[in-house]
Order: C-alpha cells, then sequence, then structure tokens
C-alpha cells in the first residue's frame, strides 16, 4: 500500500512542477493516466479482495432515494442532518449500523428520502487515510451528496472535499464524457471525432491509450474532450453524482455576503441551528433527486395519493413502475390504465414501454 502511496505522491510532486503549456500537455496526459491507475489499485486492491473497500461500513439502502451528507467536523453537518430528521423523520426510523448512524429516513412530497451521514472525509482520505475509503464506497451509492461548509471558510474546503471524491472517481455535477473506446483484437488505433478537438489529437490520445497497454481500439470522440475525459471513459467506473453545496452559519454573515453567495452554482445557503432556508434545500434536493412520483388506482376505487410509488429519472416506465411494487406483476400485465400528463386520453390503454410523468395515475390490469 505504502508503494502505491509513494508513487501517487512522486507523480503529483511531478505535475506540481511541470509548467503547463502546449509542450508539456502530452507529459501531463501520461502522468494522469498513471495516476488513475494508481488510484484505482487503492480502490480495488488485487488478489479479489474487491469487497473490502465498503466493509462492516454497509447501510441497508431503504426508501425511494439516498443523499449523503460529506463535510469537515465542526461545519455543523450534525446539527443539520438531526433537525432535518427532527423535522420531518418518520417515527422510529433510526437505524443503527456498526460504524455508523443513519440519522433517518425523511418523508418529503410523498417519497422516503434517507439521509446517511458519511463522517469525517478528510483530506487524503482518497489515499486510505483515516476511513474515508469505507466512506467513499459508501458516497458511491448516493443518488445526491450534499456538502456541508462553513460559510466563513467555504471555498477552501470546497476544493478540498472536491478533489478527494474525485480521487474516488466521483464526478459531482457532471455528466459522463461522450466517448466510446471499443478494443478490438488488430488495427492499431482509429480516432474518429465529431466535433473540433482543442486538446486532443491522434498522438496523445495514443499515448493515454498506451499507458493503460491498449494498442488496438476504435476511439470515437463527440465532444471537445480533455484528457480527464477521455481517462474517465477508459476507466469506465466512475459514477456521475449531483451534488448541493450546503453554505451552513449564514446567521454570522451580512446580507450583502448573503446575496454573494446566492450566486455560486448548486449552492444553499442555511442556518441548521436556527433552521433557517430549509425550505429552499428541500426544494432544491428535490429537484436534483428528480423523482416521479406515480399513484395507483384499484380497479373501482379513487386513487390513493397517501403513498406514490416513486420511480427514478430514466426508470420511469410501466414496466419499472410494476417491478417496483412487486416482480411478479409485470409477468402478470395485460395492460395498464393512465391517467395524467404523460397520455393524450384520460384515462389511455398502455403498454409496458410507456414513460410515465410526475403525477400520473394507474391502474394496472392483469391477464
Amino acid at each position: 500500500m505504502s508503494t502505491i502511496l509513494q508513487k501517487i505522491a512522486e507523480i503529483e510532486s511531478e505535475m506540481a512542477r511541470t509548467q503547463k503549456n502546449k509542450a508539456t500537455s502530452h507529459h501531463l496526459g501520461t502522468l494522469k493516466a498513471k495516476l488513475a491507475k494508481l488510484r484505482r489499485e487503492l480502490i480495488e486492491p488485487k488478489g479479489g479482495g474487491g469487497g473490502k473497500a465498503g466493509e462492516g461500513f454497509d447501510v441497508a439502502k431503504t426508501g425511494d432515494s439516498r443523499i449523503g451528507f460529506v463535510g469537515f467536523p465542526s461545519v455543523g453537518k450534525s446539527t443539520l442532518l438531526s433537525n432535518l430528521a427532527g423535522v420531518y423523520s418518520e417515527v422510529a426510523a433510526y437505524e443503527f449500523t456498526t460504524l455508523t448512524t443513519v440519522p433517518g429516513v425523511i418523508r418529503y412530497k410523498g417519497a422516503k428520502i434517507q439521509l446517511l451521514d458519511l463522517p469525517g472525509i478528510i483530506e487524503g482520505a482518497k489515499d486510505g487515510k483515516g476511513r474515508g475509503k469505507q466512506v467513499i464506497a459508501v458516497a458511491r451509492t448516493c443518488n445526491l451528496i450534499l456538502i456541508v461548509l462553513d460559510v466563513l471558510k467555504p471555498l477552501h474546503h470546497k476544493k478540498i472535499l472536491e478533489k478527494e471524491l474525485e480521487g474516488f472517481g466521483i464526478r459531482l455535477n457532471k455528466n459522463p464524457p461522450n466517448i466510446t473506446v471499443r478494443r478490438k483484437e488488430k488495427g492499431g488505433i482509429n480516432l474518429t471525432t465529431t466535433c473540433a478537438q482543442s486538446i486532443l489529437d491522434a498522438d496523445f490520445v495514443k499515448s493515454i491509450l498506451s499507458e493503460f497497454r491498449i494498442c488496438n481500439a476504435d476511439v470515437t470522440l463527440r465532444e471537445d474532450a480533455t484528457e480527464d475525459d477521455l481517462i474517465d471513459a477508459i476507466e469506465g467506473n466512475r459514477i456521475y453524482v449531483p451534488c448541493i453545496f450546503v453554505l451552513n452559519k449564514i446567521d454570522q454573515i451580512s446580507i450583502q455576503e448573503l446575496d454573494i453567495i446566492y450566486k455560486i452554482p448548486h449552492c444553499v445557503p442555511i442556518s441548521a441551528h436556527h433552521k433557517w432556508n430549509f425550505d429552499d434545500l428541500l426544494e432544491k434536493i428535490w429537484s436534483y433527486l428528480a423523482l416521479v412520483r406515480i399513484y395507483t388506482k384499484p380497479k373501482g376505487q379513487l386513487p390513493d395519493y397517501t403513498a406514490p410509488v416513486v420511480l427514478q429519472q430514466g426508470k420511469t416506465t410501466i414496466e419499472h413502475f410494476c417491478e417496483n411494487i412487486h416482480k411478479s406483476i409485470a409477468k402478470q400485465l395485460k395492460y395498464a390504465l393512465v391517467w395524467g400528463a404523460s397520455v393524450k386520453h384520460q384515462p389511455q390503454k398502455v403498454g409496458k414501454e410507456h414513460e410515465l410523468i410526475d403525477e400520473d395515475v394507474v391502474q394496472i390490469v392483469k391477464k
């Protein structure tokens, strides 16, 4: 382990020493590729012991969505969690696990949302310091990450935490790069670009691929990509998660400063202690989770608006809806009747491929 960490430190210091310009860009790109490979060894140790990363730190997934809270000690994360859970929590939803407590499952707009405290992702967690590794393994399973920052030193902490999560293959508020790397048996490297490239050219792509011992592949770039994008596409194990930056302790700053903070993208200022601006935070959480609520209607009865079936964006077909209720229902489905914004007629007869929209009402008709 220590030799991997030493190698990482050596490469990072060489990158810091190297001046960034056109002449050194290829060299820096290959260093980044080396770094990515070493980081992968840290996350997935050789010898098949891959299960170790989250060992003893697994939290059973409950509810419709999972939010991970990340932050330095004493930024008010615990206060925020307990106040949110206290205000919106279900009774007896506290679940204790071996190494961490889940502050609870809150109900919001009919959805159950699990809140997870990811303790102490401190500087150097991605290099195996502290218990960062287990924590980050859990962070990778979240649908949304909230980075809680102290409003008096936000940018410094924000940079450190972003770097930690990035180092573990977690990409915040980003889409996967529009790049395909298709390995093949022979024929060398073929590069196809569908738009102008400001950074990557054929030689640069080849030098990065050779770091990963890829000599034969078809590479297609469908966007103006960077070397980091290409490395992410080759590695293929990145997690793309939405993230909200929660700036706590706004009771300690002026109104003018608050106006400036509001302009920072993906950010919500709050006071966890005074419970200020929780409504704004919950609204933003809701829009970033992009959940879809579907109401059920038993035959001959009114729709049940108290307990929606909650679906994740991208998994909103009638088939997903059926499986969410019970695996067997999809097999027994003859057709469904749908009322709501996803259909032209009220109700409309649809099959299992039909895509549902938030607050549709569905009645299942079995074979």
